[in-house]
């Protein structure tokens, strides 16, 4: 009896080892080690699984989260900043939770995706992904105001940057950490996918003003997959496109403290069917875009291809734009809708080279679009000359209001009211006419409208907005 009794005991400590050793902490990549809590790794490389909650607190002590997946219907709750590590995968599945808690500074909760590593995240219309505060109850106990409780989501790539020396450390994470290196020579790199995502509440301060974006996509590939991707309520700005080819469409961007759209560092990706909406409370620019940093004249300049844009600003009397290029950016809107807001469009002109000369050498193209309730609904007051330093000395200048103005007729630009608001962003009164060409390229989609939307609404269910 007793002989049998020693026996049992053993095949259970020799089960036990087995399970607590089949996960290592440099990988995790044993299929059936999914959902382990990171907070109960041992110091002899193994990881306790987790079992019976569908809670599990993630943390990084610098060898990343490993390749591994996260389970639909649980949640994941960042402790600091955790990171995907080069050569390492995580794979969320559809309707899975991950929550970053509360803090400030060097508390400041984010998911990072390092160069080398990927994110397969893809979620469904009906089980989309979300990141959140660990705050959110998800049952509307935050409003769409409630801004800056966690971090946000960070994607580093090896795509080409025009700022010296090519690589840079990505804004919102400390500078010590090398692992928020971003940049390279490889445009078409590929960061994994990003599909049906709602990314809400973000935008902590890691410090003197420096904080998280929402969507953060730094010297990003064109063949990182990104499309369905919501922001809402960042404290900062929506999605920031630092340098990269990375190539979008589906977004919708709202209520957020700065910025909806933001680029810099030579950006060259594509992207169509954009929604901004701001908040008439808070909110900058629905885009603001900037071509360098250090230089500003280096190439490759910032000229990505943007389509079918539906930008809802913040309403008379607030003082924000719709678009800003500056720092020699240059960039392409087209068939898109821009409304309700105090500003219109500016561009930069400078003694030295700058974003008019983009202008004027046609790498910046605003081309069918229409306004309506922005600035004083005049071209001049639309399309704006924003004179910096030193640009009376720059013999274009006598000239270059009136030629930026009277460019908005030539490229069948126009004032129209198409019927539409931050509730129903569907136009009432749809515009279909003088439609500017689409590029030859296999992401953009060939459609006969303006803006955003068709006849129905895409961003419905799966966004936090609608």
């Amino acid at each position: 009896m007793e002989k049998n009794y020693l026996k049992i005991t053993a095949l259970i400590l020799i089960s036990a080892l087995i399970g607590l050793s089949s996960c290592q902490k440099e990988g995790c990549t044993d299929s059936e080690a999914t959902n382990f809590d990171s907070k109960a790794k041992k110091d002899d490389g193994t990881c306790v699984y987790d079992t019976t909650s569908d809670e599990h607190n993630i943390t990084d002590d610098g060898s990343g989260v490993g390749t591994t997946t996260w389970k639909s219907g649980e949640t994941y709750i960042l402790e600091g900043l955790v990171f995907v590590n080069d050569g390492q995968v995580l794979t969320i599945e559809p309707g899975t939770i991950i929550k970053g808690k509360d803090g400030q500074g060097e508390d400041a909760s984010a998911l990072i995706v390092a160069r080398g590593g990927k994110i397969m995240a893809e979620g469904t219309a009906d089980d989309p992904i979300i990141f959140t505060a660990e705050s959110d109850d998800l049952n509307g106990s935050l409003s769409i105001t409630d801004r800056g409780l966690w971090g946000g989501l960070i994607i580093l790539g090896k795509a080409q940057l025009n700022s010296t020396p090519g690589e840079s450390a990505i804004e919102g994470i400390p500078t010590n950490e090398t692992r928020g290196i971003y940049g390279g020579t490889d445009d078409t790199d590929d960061s994994g996918i990003l599909k049906y995502i709602s990314i809400r509440h973000g935008g902590t301060d890691i410090g003197e003003g420096n904080e998280i974006n929402g969507l953060t996509l730094g010297g990003v590939g064109s063949g990182t997959t990104l499309e369905y991707i919501e922001v809402i309520a960042n404290k900062d700005d929506g999605i920031e496109f630092f340098g990269g080819t990375p190539q979008i469409k589906y977004v919708v961007v709202s209520n957020c403290g700065d910025d909806s759209f933001d680029y810099d560092e030579g950006f060259r990706g594509k992207g169509q069917f954009w929604l901004a909406v701001q908040d008439e409370n808070a909110g900058d620019r629905c885009g603001e875009h900037d071509g360098g940093t250090d230089p500003e004249t280096a190439s490759p300049y910032a000229t990505p291809e943007i389509y079918n844009v539906t930008y809802i600003g913040r309403g008379t009397g607030q003082g924000s734009r719709i678009l800003t290029f500056r720092d020699n950016a240059g960039g392409t809107y087209a068939n898109s809708i821009f409304v309700n807001q105090e500003k219109g469009i500016d561009i930069e002109l400078l003694e030295g080279e700058g974003t008019y000369d983009r202008f004027q050498a046609g790498e910046l193209n605003l081309e069918g679009n229409v306004f309506y309730n922005v600035a004083d609904g005049t071209a001049e007051s639309i399309f704006k000359i924003s004179f910096g330093g030193g640009a009376s000395a720059n013999p274009d200048s006598a000239n270059a209001a009136s030629t930026f103005a009277a460019y908005f007729t030539t490229a069948n630009n126009s004032v129209e009211n198409p019927e539409i608001d931050s509730v129903d962003p569907i136009p009432a009164n749809p515009q279909t006419d003088n439609l500017a060409t689409y590029p030859s390229s296999l992401f953009f989609e060939t459609v006969s409208y303006k803006g955003a939307f068709d006849s129905e609404n895409w961003a419905e269910g799966w966004t936090l907005l609608y």
